[in-house]
Order: C-alpha cells, then sequence, then structure tokens
C-alpha cells in the first residue's frame, strides 16, 4: 500500500550542533538512532513537559543502501509502530539514490580525519532536492556559507575562510560511514520519529545550548567521564550551567546564514558567550529586540516546570531558541496603541508570542527519573545544574533587554 513506501532519509540541514545524525524523514519530521533511555523519557514525557520537547511519532526501521556506484543512502521502511506521520512519499528510486554522488565530499588532508570537510556540488543537488523554504535553499546551495569558526582539521588547522560549514553533513557522513563499517547493508536499525520543530520557519535562526553544569551520563565510562568534566570545567558550562553547542543566524544585509560550531562554543569566556547570545538576535541589520520578551517569557515557563520535574536530570540534553530571520511585517509597522491593547488582552501573552519564537529540550539519550526502564542512579528533586543555567540565560537575555 501507498502507506508503506520506503523513504529515503536526507541530511537534515538545519541541525547545528551534536554528533548524531539527524534526518529528514519528511517536511514535519526528523528521525534519529533509538536510543532506549532516550525512547523511555519519550514515553513518559510528564504533559506540563510537551509543550517544551519535539512530539514523539513512533519508531522506523532504517538500513543502508548502496547504488551500483558505491554510494550510500539511508532507507526507512515505516514499521507498524510509525503513529500518523501522513502520506509518506519519496519513494525510492535510483534516481533519488544517485543525490549521494551529485555530493563531493572533500575531506581535509587526513582523509580520514573526524572533521573532514565536506563541499557540495551545488548546482545539482539543487536540482535533485525538493526545496520547501528559500532558507532551506540558501544552507544548501550558498558556497559563501560564512562562519568564523570552521572545522578543523585533524592538524587543528582552519581551512580557507569560504569553506561551506554545514554541521548537520559533517555528522551525516561520518554516521554513514560508521554504520557500513560496522553492519552488512540488510542490518535493520531503529530510529525514532521526532516532530521538526523548525518546519514553519522561512529562515529559520537556531541556537543550540548544552545546558548544565554536568554532560556525563550515569552509563559513562571512567575516561569518558574526566573528558567530559574537563570540557565543562574549561567551558561556561562550570561558570554559567550553559554553552553554546552551535548555532545559525540569518543574516537580513547578506542573505547568508552566519555559522558557528561546537568548538567555536567551548573557547568562550562568560563575556564571549554574552555577545554571541546577542550576536544570534542580530540580522545583520539591528538587534531584534521584539524577540527579547517572546524568548524570555518562554524560558521562565520552562524553568517553573524544570524546578517541578523531581528525580529528572537532563545531562548532556540540548535546549533549542529558535526564531524566524525573516521579519513579519507587523514588527516593523507603526503600532496603533488602542489595537495593540485590544490584541494584548484578548490573547493571552503564552499565544500572542508562541509563533514567533520556540524553546525546545532535545537529545534525551542520558536523562534518568525515577521510574526510567533504564536502571541507573535515581536523583532527588529537580536538575539544579539545569536550573542554574536557564536561570543565567534569563539574566543574560535581560540584561541584552535593557541595553547592558
Amino acid at each position: 500500500s501507498e502507506g508503506r513506501t520506503a523513504v529515503l532519509l536526507e541530511p537534515f540541514v538545519h541541525q547545528v550542533g551534536g554528533h548524531m545524525s539527524v534526518m529528514k524523514y519528511d517536511e514535519h519530521t526528523v528521525c534519529k538512532p533509538l536510543v532506549s533511555q532516550e525512547l523511555s523519557f519519550y514515553e513518559s514525557l510528564p504533559l506540563a513537559m510537551r509543550q517544551f520537547t519535539p512530539q514523539y511519532k513512533g519508531i522506523v526501521s532504517v538500513h543502508l543502501r548502496k547504488d551500483s556506484l558505491g554510494n550510500l543512502a539511508l532507507i526507512a521502511s515505516p514499521t507498524l509502530q510509525t503513529e500518523s506521520c501522513g502520506r509518506l512519499d519519496n519513494a525510492i528510486s535510483d534516481s533519488s539514490v544517485t543525490i549521494w554522488h551529485k555530493c563531493k565530499w572533500a575531506a581535509s588532508t587526513s582523509t580520514g580525519s573526524e572533521h573532514a570537510f565536506v563541499k557540495w556540488n551545488h548546482t545539482q543537488l539543487t536540482k535533485t532536492f525538493k526545496d520547501s523554504c528559500p532558507g532551506k535553499m540558501l544552507l544548501r546551495t550558498e558556497l559563501q556559507y560564512h562562519t568564523d569558526s570552521l572545522l578543523e582539521d585533524a592538524n587543528r588547522n582552519q581551512p580557507e575562510r569560504n569553506s561551506y560549514n554545514p554541521w548537520g553533513l559533517h555528522c551525516h557522513r561520518q554516521h554513514l560511514n560508521r554504520m557500513s563499517s560496522k553492519h552488512n547493508e540488510n542490518k535493520l536499525h531503529q530510529f525514532l520519529l521526532l516532530e521538526n520543530v523548525v518546519s514553519k520557519y522561512n529562515y529559520p535562526c537556531i541556537l543550540d545550548l548544552k545546558m548544565g553544569t554536568r554532560q556525563h551520563g550515569d552509563d559513562a565510562s571512567e575516561e569518558k567521564k574526566a573528558r567530559h568534566i574537563k570540557k565543562c570545567e574549561q567551558s561556561t558550562s562550570a561558570s554559567l550551567g550553559v554553552r553554546i553547542c552551535g548555532m545559525q543566524v540569518y543574516q537580513a544585509d547578506t542573505g547568508h546564514f552566519l555559522c558557528k560550531d561546537k568548538y567555536y562554543g567551548r573557547k568562550l569566556s562568560p563575556e564571549g558567550f554574552r555577545q554571541t547570545l546577542r550576536q544570534f538576535l542580530c540580522n545583520g541589520n539591528h538587534l531584534r529586540t521584539d524577540l527579547l520578551e517572546p524568548i524570555i517569557l518562554r524560558l521562565k515557563a520552562l524553568l517553573s516546570v524544570i524546578r517541578k520535574q523531581s528525580s529528572y536530570r537532563f545531562y548532556s540534553s540540548s535546549l533549542l531558541i529558535i526564531y524566524d530571520g525573516q521579519e513579519h511585517k507587523e514588527n516593523t509597522a507603526p503600532v496603533d496603541n488602542h489595537l495593540h491593547f485590544q490584541k494584548t488582552n484578548c490573547t493571552t501573552s503564552h499565544g500572542t508570542h508562541h509563533s514567533r519564537v520556540d524553546v525546545r529540550m532535545i537529545d534525551f539519550a542520558h536523562t534518568t527519573f525515577k521510574g526510567s526502564k533504564c536502571n541507573h542512579t535515581t536523583y532527588d528533586g529537580p536538575d539544579h545544574g539545569y536550573i542554574f543555567g536557564l536561570e543565567n540565560l534569563i539574566k543574560i537575555l535581560q540584561n541584552i533587554s535593557e541595553g547592558k
């Protein structure tokens, strides 16, 4: 039946952080490798947290497929666990698999280098991808992808400035290589289907923040634990309870996205963190002061929810702050005070601001809570590291809004 069609998974071009590859399943859905601890979180998600997390849409089976030219692609076959995901088009055909040889992967000097570069043969790709939003088009096709902090090669050399730097493609390529070296093509992998929280934005501006003062899960080896502790101590995770993991901001003056990756975020001082947060709200022409209040309100709402979640520890999870880089006309038009008063009076503040900005928690592979299927240490009370990070984030945004 047409509901059972196989789906070619595309790289999700708006992934700005993380190391796990997130794939695009359809316009409104992304998918990522299933981790039982994350599934356990989504299955028992407290009601109050639902507005702050992507909607969980089910599970899908994925396998690797090599085409005649040896290019790898990931194919999803919807399983019975899939909840309503709409009709699944994108039927797989040789022509759609060829998307992978329309990509020229230009690795840095050491080809196997962990921070290998990607360059897309962008004209062909544009023809291959069905583009749904102009911002996505830009991310895929603009070679002047402005970025100060490019992925470094194995020798920590910064490659030439103008390189294309989509973080998601880097993760995707690593992921395909890892999968193909470990498993044969017929092996089925389970992936989680989640709401694509940026699908409604034309030019999604995204800030990915790693929250809390501790990043390692309870299951981390001593070596991994030490590594994460060091990263926290050497970054704003220790001092502020939050650090920048990735960012893309649409610059209205140039028509490009400005991007930062996790290596950039790790090096920031608290002052550098503040400046980058301000930069996230700058569209190249002016500071989007209209976004400050709605973002702060949403973060305060999240804070009150997190304070009530006893036993939850969101180790290594991220918080996304999202807005549209394309300004709506009403933001710039002079406001008729009478109308404005009526408007704000008859809708809740939540309703008014909801569509303009979004705040979502993601990545729960190391989240632990009482009653979780994965037996880990149980903790008492709320996640104080996370709360510390949220409070500092709110304080900094309030300072920006007061012009400090």
